[in-house]
């Protein structure tokens, strides 16, 4: 097959659908402007952990405009089915059964719901419902002494050599605790659900990350068949990990429409969102390391423990990066989870590798100190040849070129090692560097792709697009494979009733479904030349149909520009009104031959003020090894979306919990601090050229949302320590850890 040449992959483009996304016609979840539609509020346990003993809802239900006030004492039995299929990666154990019976599990646990004609109304009667509890003393505190670990789940082990022999001999050895406080994902959009029930056939509007698996979850918990139920989701207003599975609210606004017989919006408020949908979990994290005194790593061992929920048993994928990130003969790991009374956890950014990373960075930044040596240079003599844990080349690791260019550009040679050397009137100025890596994920995925007589065309996914971009670098995939502009190409989303897709998330969107397009597309235009060639009236008749390439629509063979006809005439001619193709991705099965991972480098610099304590980010570099890239401008937009995300961790980012009852105090945007203009300063992303990796998928691409996120808190960790020589092994670093 001749190849086509490359107009669209690889440029600069702007969003296809940054127009309808700056003019406010882009409909998010809560948007749309269903007829009949009424309105839901949830009502949120006042205690974290007991039983319901009472609700009054008179007063509620005697509110003019009010249809229902629903809870475990009128609700009716819902099946909740077995559905592994709902969540790229379950939970062990049974997703929270809403107004199923009178048990508490958390604090803002939904206990009831008020259906009313406005929202306001809705609102007002909900602070009506007066809720009796029979309260026990909550468990919710990571650190406590004495709490449960790993019950019902044993911990995950992993070992190769004797790496505790390899520590009592080591030259230099080095343990330290790392604590990592639990983060939010505060989207712009809020979670909202919109249900409508047409007989025995169910329509979501759902903020979602996969609409097929919210799909598949809500026939489970409503016994129904898939088929019955469809979800649409054509935009996410971010989401960051946490619209990947199907949360309570869902369900509860399809009960809330099936109970009342009336299409339900439900949106949940902000504080809500601390509740009711999943976050990044607190962790502490024990390291211990040993090499000789040239920097080359001996042994490591991880100590992980986590918070999960008492229902749900959450893991991410802590361990990978300790397995083979560097070139250690001797590893053990162990992460545990303890059971605590809140809401389940889930993925956010950088799921697993940035908490390891964290630790790991910092532990080689400490090491680097102590031995006097450039934390680059150290990084540099322990990089594998393969993979150490599984045995297998990588199919491309150039994290050391991201190193030294990120040096280059980052002026690294200017920096002196000595910590608090640099000053700049009242504040201290330093520079950190760590590196982070991410697997690339591949799944199935399938795009049905139609092209018409009128010389355009039609690509169709069940994919997502939370900001990374979806809908245009789909787009230029596309255009490419049919020699098409991007203004004769559409490409759409959002609907389960597409072709399948897996989730949109874990980086594998881009490598799933940006495969299944090329190979719908190509398809297509192997279809369009195969008639071509075979149609004496074509100009193209008789020519070999590796001989032929597609541009601007036109079919013409190589090197003979006067053999051409366009995609609509050769239709026309042979009275087709439209070719179409179903497009498909499977990954390899069995066992690989690479180690598959995208890699990268950031390069942090920081000013703390010695009398206020605050430490600032002043710039920031990304350098990335993240295979081909396919939209340039949007792979920018992620690394610096990510570098903003990775302040927030390392500075400001902290879910606090008043472990008397297990209230999160600070649920709330004005408390809860998130990055704003002020905190961003000069940031700037690379992407290493000519990365293409066949061995992670058909078009090259390893992915790279969440790899981007991976090294950005340790970077800025470091930096502060070489700013003021004090390390802080905490997360975030706060002002009273400076001071």
């Amino acid at each position: 097959m001749s190849p086509q040449p490359q107009a669209a992959v690889g440029a600069p483009l702007s969003r296809v659908d940054g127009r309808l996304k700056v003019t406010g016609k882009a409909a998010y979840s809560a948007d749309h402007d269903i007829r009949g539609a009424v309105h839901a509020v949830v009502v949120d346990s006042g205690i974290a952990r007991g039983r319901i003993t009472a609700i009054d809802t008179r007063t509620a239900l005697a509110q003019p405009g009010v249809l229902r006030v629903i809870s475990h004492l009128d609700a009716p039995r819902l099946e909740y089915r077995d559905n592994p299929g709902a969540f790229m990666d379950p939970p062990v154990g049974e997703r929270l059964h809403v107004f199923q019976d009178d048990r508490v599990r958390f604090y803002g646990q939904p206990v009831a719901v008020v259906v009313a004609r406005t929202l306001e109304t809705a609102q007002h009667a909900a602070h009506q419902v007066r809720i009796s509890y029979e309260a026990e003393k909550p468990s919710t505190d990571l650190t406590a002494p004495g709490l449960p670990v790993n019950d019902p789940l044993p911990p995950q082990n992993y070992e190769r050599g004797n790496p505790e022999e390899a520590l009592a001999s080591a030259e230099v050895r080095l343990e330290a605790t790392y604590r990592l406080g639990r983060m939010h994902h505060n989207a712009m959009e809020p979670h909202a659900t919109i249900a409508r029930w047409d007989g025995d056939k169910l329509t979501v509007w759902d903020k979602t990350q996969w609409v097929q698996g919210t799909q598949s979850e809500l026939a489970a918990v409503f016994g129904i068949p898939p088929e019955s139920v469809r979800v649409v989701s054509p935009f996410v207003g971010g989401a960051f990990g946490n619209a990947a599975r199907v949360w309570p609210h869902s369900t509860v606004a399809a009960l809330a429409a099936r109970e009342t017989g009336r299409p339900v919006k439900l949106v949940l408020t902000r504080k809500q969102l601390y509740y009711a949908v999943g976050f990044r979990p607190a962790y502490a994290y024990t390291l211990r390391l040993g090499g000789n005194r040239s920097g080359r790593l001996a042994a490591m061992v991880h100590d992980m423990t986590a918070e999960t929920s008492t229902y749900e048993h959450f893991m991410e994928g802590v361990v990978s990066a300790g397995q083979m990130l560097y070139a250690t003969p001797r590893v053990s790991q162990k992460y545990r989870t303890v059971p605590l009374d809140v809401n389940t956890p889930t993925f956010m950014r950088g799921p697993g590798y940035a908490t390891a990373a964290f630790a790991i960075e910092s532990a080689l930044d400490e090491l680097a100190h102590e031995l006097g040596i450039d934390p680059i240079e150290l990084r540099l003599r322990n990089e594998p040849e393969e993979d150490p844990s599984k045995g297998l080349p990588f199919s491309t690791r150039r994290l050391r070129e991201c190193l030294r260019a990120g040096a280059d550009e980052f002026h690294w040679d200017r920096r002196v090692p000595t910590p608090r050397s640099l000053r700049d009137g009242d504040r201290l100025i330093g520079t950190g560097v760590a590196v982070g890596c991410y697997h690339t994920v591949r799944l199935g995925a399938q795009a049905r792709v139609r092209l018409d007589a009128d010389g355009t065309a039609l690509v169709e996914s069940a994919s997502s697009d939370m900001g990374p971009g979806t809908y245009t670098s789909m787009t230029q995939i596309a255009a490419d494979a049919l020699g098409l502009t991007m203004r004769r190409v559409t490409f759409r989303l959002g609907d389960s009733f597409m072709p399948a897709s897996p989730p949109h998330s874990g980086s594998l969107t881009m490598a799933s479904i940006g495969s299944a397009v090329q190979d719908g597309c190509d398809k297509l235009r192997q279809q369009a030349i195969q008639l071509a060639v075979e149609d004496e009236d074509s100009p193209l008749y008789g020519v070999g149909a590796d001989d032929v390439v597609v541009l601007h629509g036109r079919l013409r063979v190589r090197g003979d520009q006067a053999r051409t006809e366009t995609y609509g005439q050769l239709l026309a001619r042979n009275n087709r009104t439209h070719l179409e193709t179903l497009g498909s991705f499977t990954p390899p099965s069995g066992p690989g031959r690479s180690s598959v991972y995208a890699f990268g480098a950031t390069f942090a610099e920081v000013a703390v003020d010695v009398r206020l304590g605050l430490a600032r980010v002043r710039r920031m570099l990304g350098v990335y090894d993240a295979g081909r890239i396919i939209s340039p401008k949007l792979a920018e937009s992620q690394a610096l979306g990510a570098m903003v995300g990775g302040i927030g961790q390392a500075l400001l980012e902290h879910t606090v919990t008043d472990h008397r009852d297990g209230r999160i105090v600070n649920a709330n945007l004005a408390d809860y601090l998130v990055p704003v203009n002020a905190d961003v300063p000069g940031l700037r992303a690379v992407y290493l050229d000519n990365g293409e990796d066949l061995d992670a998928a058909p078009i090259g691409v390893k992915g790279l949302g969440e790899v981007v996120a991976v090294g950005v808190a340790p970077a800025i960790a470091n930096a502060v320590f070489h700013a003021t020589g004090r390390r802080v092994r905490d997360l975030p670093i706060t002002i009273e850890a400076l001071l």
